[in-house]
């Protein structure tokens, strides 16, 4: 039987009442050698990690599995515990679970601002995956939660918990190599067509398809890969996903800043990208440039979903998503094809790897290294036992801005017009970085038999941006702000927190 929002809120009030307690108090009640009773909401994609991080982690128990398919989660029960873990499909019962302590949060991203709420007012702790919003009002509207509920939230950009990678940060900070002057990430991961469907397809029986969709509009998928119609490639539709930019961008945005030590949003930003090289039922871009400007020097992300040059066969990678990883059919920047290069006055940093990282001088040379490991899930259970939130590795502070940045660029891009090339690089010809990259993306594309005559990039609207506000000043503001949200689907509805 579907549960309300209020039957949730009414049955949540006992877990909710861990809300009100001092960090002390509850710290008592879970008592320094308890077990930590975790469910995990999402398990066909990164949830699955999820469960093999918390596997390794002493003093912590799987207790509950939550996933809008039953066909997810009778493939995935059997696997935790040996069965013996309780599963749910609608994410509003099992929050209403008094013997469920924290949550981990691998949903679609249009669940994510959502889900960590009502988990927050539910009395759970809660580790959340990127991006932490779909939009930029409603990942606000979560960290305001994560202050009024007083509980723990980790965002899930992990690259922040490598060792290695924090020292290089502290190391560019305190000036080693001079001013940093681009700070750019990368995201070359190839991504094929995912065709194209002649009309709506049918969902499985085995999914509640008014649950997976949540927050968003109720309408069939118009879309069937080898993933069938509604897993994974929902990343590449607006209503639910926030394309590369949101799916892997995010981390690199995220390291980009951390190193530019900016705590908040730029004060412009710009796409220029397109889906081009195939024809199917992806809306978001495969191929983009954004450029943040910030007062300490110009971030810069790359997308490329399409191999080095046309006719490269694919390098493998995760069968289940179709593409991996970076590989050798997909270009690279200095040697990065999914990372970062912190360009400095005196040298470069390097960034290949989640926790590893060198720096190089002005020829090129390895100055420095840096190696270390990935304890993001470790530190979140960490601090859910200590209640020392200035101790975690991803705030949602954090998270939320990080994010923010994959939304800025995305609404830039949508807002944008298609634009002949050389009208294209008349108008950015005033940024060195941005022409420098837009160049190179056509010789990429050039490589891939795009005729961009045809069908050409488009010039994102250059967003003017009130940082404190988080919203759009200058031209096109009101068709700009209108993308920092959206319309919420009843009972799934983002609160409004202050």
């Amino acid at each position: 039987m579907s549960t309300s929002r209020r039957t949730f809120i009414k049955s949540s009030l006992l877990a909710a009442a861990g809300a009100a307690l001092p960090a002390r108090a509850w710290s008592q009640v879970l008592g320094a050698n308890s077990d930590i009773r975790v469910a995990v909401i999402g398990l066909n994609g990164r949830g699955r990690n999820h469960l093999s991080s918390l596997a390794k982690i002493p003093g912590v128990r799987v207790v509950a599995l939550c996933d809008a398919d039953t066909a997810v989660l009778d493939k995935v029960k059997p696997t935790v515990n040996n069965g013996d873990v309780k599963t749910y499909q609608d994410i509003r019962e099992l929050l209403a679970d008094p013997n469920i302590d924290a949550v981990t949060i691998a949903t679609p991203n249009h669940w994510h601002s959502l889900a960590a709420i009502w988990a927050l007012q539910a009395g759970k702790d809660v580790y959340l995956e990127k991006p932490v919003s779909h939009n930029v009002w409603e990942g606000r509207q979560l960290v305001n939660a994560s202050r009024k509920y007083n509980r723990v939230i980790q965002a899930g950009t992990q690259i922040r918990s490598g060792q290695g990678l924090r020292d290089a940060v502290a190391w560019v900070q305190a000036g080693n190599l001079g001013k940093i002057t681009a700070s750019r990430g990368f995201c070359y991961k190839r991504r094929d067509s995912i065709g194209k469907v002649s009309g709506p397809q049918q969902v499985p029986a085995s999914i509640n398809y008014d649950l997976w969709s949540g927050p968003a509009p109720l309408v069939p998928p118009m879309r069937n890969t080898k993933n069938g119609p509604v897993h994974y490639d929902w990343h590449w539709i607006w209503l639910y996903g926030n394309g590369d930019v949101g799916n892997q961008g995010i981390h690199q945005m995220d390291v980009a800043r951390w190193f530019l030590g900016e705590s908040g949003l730029p004060h412009r930003s710009l796409s220029i990208g397109g889906r081009l090289g195939y024809v199917d039922d992806g809306q978001t871009p495969n191929t983009q440039v954004v450029l943040h400007e910030f007062n300490t020097a110009p971030l810069i992300f790359e997308v490329r979903g399409l191999p080095r040059r046309a006719g490269v066969a694919g390098s493998g990678g995760d069968p289940r998503a179709m593409q991996g990883a970076g590989g050798n059919d997909m270009d690279r920047y200095r040697g990065v094809d999914i990372g970062n290069v912190i360009d400095c006055e005196g040298g470069s940093v390097i960034v290949t790897s989640y926790t590893s990282a060198h720096a190089v001088d002005k020829n090129g040379t390895t100055i420095k290294e840096w190696k270390g490991s990935d304890r993001h899930m470790e530190n979140f259970i960490d601090v859910v036992r200590s209640r020392k939130t200035s101790d975690l590795y991803g705030p949602i502070e954090e998270g939320h801005v990080s994010s923010a940045l994959c939304h800025l660029g995305n609404i830039s891009h949508r807002i944008g017009m298609a634009t002949p090339e050389g009208q294209l690089r008349e108008k950015i010809k005033g940024s060195s970085v941005l022409s420098e990259a837009h160049g190179r993306m056509v010789e990429h594309l050039a490589a891939n038999n795009c005729d961009l005559a045809q069908t050409p990039l488009t010039l994102g609207v250059p967003l003017l941006v009130d940082a404190k506000a988080e919203r759009f000043t200058g031209p096109e503001t009101q068709q700009a702000n209108s993308y920092l949200s959206r319309q919420y689907r009843a009972p799934f509805v983002v609160p409004s927190i202050t």
